[in-house]
């Protein structure tokens, strides 16, 4: 597929390319369709994407795994959403009825359900901001989905400040990587865990200590951490309250792994349940797209302080390659889909 803007015309009708899921199942699944444009809605603008780039979110949506998640709307037999992609950068060319906040032209980032992987999307103007100068379209597209989540973990639930610890399990992925550089711009001290392939990226980032998961065991240091940020879930309840201080917090954005069916729900329930009875404070995480979130990372990017990492580049023909990628589970910040 050529790598242009292509906008067509079928008896009148403006098209666009997009990756479509036509059933569940691996990035096998996936092709390029050639569909109308959509027209924005009440509270929404239609942003010509540049980038777009993949999450977890869109490896479970793809597979339709755990299965709870078909139950949730999604689609029980085949998606809901055949357009796949959460995260992405462009510019506004059309605005619905009642948005006063973006005009035509305006270089935005944000998020939506489904949709980015494609050369247009309706996007709401609530989980929607304008793109930092600072940063060029394919790194914008790097931050939503990865930022908001790294961001509502460490101050929101974390409630990590200046002068505090944290310990970041999983250091090297998407999260992570935004979660060092976030933690940082808050005052605290970071320890970061990942492999030894990704050990000088998140010194690069800002990390204080590393921790070589290949080589030691980050619950047998002698440390204490105000903040445990659990990327992975590869580790029992115990463990991690045994390196926490007597007050500190454990975030958790990844489960153990509960089966096809339920997922980390299982493992959510037991963090619920243990912080019941628990001295130090044990959450969930759960991120929620806010353009006041986005807003707070613009203003860490325009400030010097945030800078996506981008280990590949994929065009949006592409985009299966891209997803499978991010589904091997050792991908090294973000993978993204120019468009």
């Amino acid at each position: 597929m050529s790598q242009a803007r292509a906008v067509r015309s079928s008896g009148g009708v403006a098209t666009m390319n997009a990756i479509v899921a036509p059933k569940y199942g691996s990035s096998a699944v996936l092709r390029t369709e050639v569909m109308d444009r959509p027209e924005p809605g009440p509270g929404e603008v239609l942003v010509r994407v540049r980038a777009a780039a993949v999450c977890s979110g869109d490896v479970h949506l793809l597979t339709g795994k755990p299965y709870l998640i078909r139950l949730m709307g999604f689609g029980v037999r085949r998606p809901r959403y055949r357009v796949i992609g959460h995260d992405l950068a462009g510019d506004v060319v059309a605005v619905g009825p009642d948005v006063h906040a973006f005009r035509i032209g305006d270089e935005v980032y944000g998020a939506v359900v489904s949709g980015a992987f494609a050369e247009y999307v309706r996007v709401p103007v609530d989980t929607l901001a304008r793109k930092p100068a600072e940063l060029t379209f394919e790194q914008a597209a790097a931050v939503p989905d990865s930022g908001m989540t790294a961001l509502q973990g460490l101050r929101d639930v974390g409630q990590l400040r200046a002068g505090r610890s944290v310990l970041i399990n999983g250091a090297s992925g998407g999260v992570g990587t935004f979660a060092i550089q976030i933690a940082k711009a808050l005052g605290a001290q970071v320890t970061a865990v990942c492999s030894t392939r990704h050990a000088e990226a998140v010194r690069a980032l800002g990390a204080d200590h590393v921790i070589d998961y290949t080589t030691a065991d980050f619950t047998a240091q002698s440390g204490r951490y105000d903040v445990l940020l659990d990327l992975v879930g590869n580790r029992s309840l115990a463990d991690c309250r045994r390196i926490l201080t007597p007050n500190g917090v454990f975030v958790s954005s990844a489960g153990a792994p509960g089966g096809n069916w339920l997922g980390p729900v299982s493992w959510i329930g037991k963090v619920v349940l243990a912080d019941i009875f628990a001295t130090q404070t044990l959450r969930p995480l759960l991120m929620r797209p806010r353009a006041a979130d986005l807003d707070y990372l613009t203003d860490l990017a325009a400030r010097g302080l945030l800078q996506p990492l981008i280990e590949r580049r994929y065009p949006l023909a592409d985009a299966a390659a891209a997803v499978a990628h991010v589904a091997d589970g050792h991908a090294q910040g973000k993978t993204v889909i120019l468009v």
